[in-house]
């Protein structure tokens, strides 16, 4: 059966900036899934804020094994009532993979329990993502380190949860490291927070990181029984 993936991008900066529109034409969202789309086992779609229930309905979401999530300008404009109904989902099993500025999103937040706080210098710096560990699924047919020549920075201190593990440590020209592509679990979903992606660079045009990218999906895609939110009153088991 195929990966039934949502990219989701609140789509503000590609309707307002010229030079991003013209940079990501169909949307950073389009951009993700054109490059998602060239994948045999991946079905992907997308949604954004401006749609009726930001394009994630619980019909949806309930159909949807990965949702993608890159958000910047708006986080405040996600509703709460979408961002409870997300995070339902990824404690249910759905795999949740966040980009960019999405640190800061209010599903990325609440699921971390944390500021998700950093610093930043946007300088058309170099970037170099060191792969930690080469054996990880998400790091498959990545070199030794991925590069990328112009970039936004992010730098430590980050204010997340120990990572239960790290694919990816960012450097920067300027000096800065960062963790830059971290999992977790929460509940029966999986995590994948991955870095790069800053809006004013053409970066999910880059293969490589399009690799990534489809190597999460295929990580955080469900991986069995279904968590339930019950208390039961159960019986005691008999000896023996």
């Amino acid at each position: 059966m195929p990966i039934h993936t949502i990219v989701w991008n609140e789509n503000v900066h590609e309707r307002t900036h010229e030079n991003i529109r013209k940079i990501y034409p169909e949307g950073i969202h389009g951009c993700i899934a054109a490059g998602l789309a060239k994948e045999s086992d991946i079905a992907v779609s997308t949604a954004t804020l401006e749609q009726p229930e930001h394009g994630l309905s619980q019909k949806r979401l309930e159909e949807t094994d990965v949702l993608i999530w890159w958000g910047h300008m708006a986080h405040d404009k996600v509703e709460d009532a979408i961002v409870d109904r997300v995070q339902k989902r990824v404690l249910e099993g759905m795999g949740l993979i966040v980009l960019h500025s999405g640190h800061y999103s209010k599903i990325f937040k609440r699921l971390m329990g944390t500021t998700c706080s950093l610093c930043w210098r946007e300088a058309d710096e170099r970037e170099r993502l060191w792969v930690t560990n080469p054996s990880h699924p998400i790091a498959a047919g990545i070199d030794r380190c991925l590069v990328l020549d112009r970039e936004e920075m992010y730098g430590e201190p980050f204010g997340i949860p120990e990572p239960e593990e790290t694919v990816f440590i960012s450097w920067f020209k300027g000096g800065e490291v960062f963790r830059s592509g971290v999992c977790w679990q929460r509940g029966a979903g999986r995590i994948f927070y991955f870095r790069p992606g800053h809006e004013s660079y053409p970066t999910y045009h880059n293969p490589q990181v399009q690799k990534v990218i489809a190597n999460a999906v295929r990580w955080a895609r469900p991986q069995g029984a279904k968590w339930v939110d019950v208390c039961p009153n159960v019986k005691q088991m008999p000896e023996g």
